[in-house]
């Protein structure tokens, strides 16, 4: 069985920083569950253009307001807490923050993220075997 606090968790080398969003890895590859569970926190203001071309990713809106847009089509969707989506397709989006509050988001990765993963220029996380 594996427990982990949130507030402990944060002030770990799980809590992963980066521009526009910070993400408390909660579940690792290394915990062996084949997904990874994130706590993550977009940042008021923020737009970030994302790809996920080597992971597939479900989030849940826990707090906060803002938007995801689909680049394929150009569909943008609100995005509040209750909401979630799942890029299904390894879909290129950009998520927007409303500018008065972050947004917290539970976030599902499969195949589980190792730990320090940052969004590469085309907005991907590598994959473990491409890491430096």
């Amino acid at each position: 069985m594996i427990v982990r606090d949130l507030n402990e968790a944060k002030n770990t080398d799980r809590h992963v920083f980066s521009n526009g969003w910070d993400s408390v890895r909660l579940l690792l590859k290394s915990d062996g569950m084949g997904f990874s569970f994130h706590i993550t926190t977009i940042h008021a203001g923020a737009e970030l253009p994302m790809h996920y071309k080597n992971h597939l990713e479900c989030v849940y809106c826990v707090d906060g307001t803002g938007t995801i847009e689909d680049c394929a089509t150009g569909e943008i969707h609100g995005i509040r807490p209750g909401v979630v989506y799942a890029l299904d397709n390894h879909d290129k989006h950009i998520l927007r923050c409303d500018a008065d509050k972050p947004m917290i988001m539970a976030c599902v990765f499969n195949p589980p993220v190792t730990g320090n993963e940052v969004h590469q220029d085309d907005g991907s996380y590598a994959l473990e075997a491409e890491q430096a």
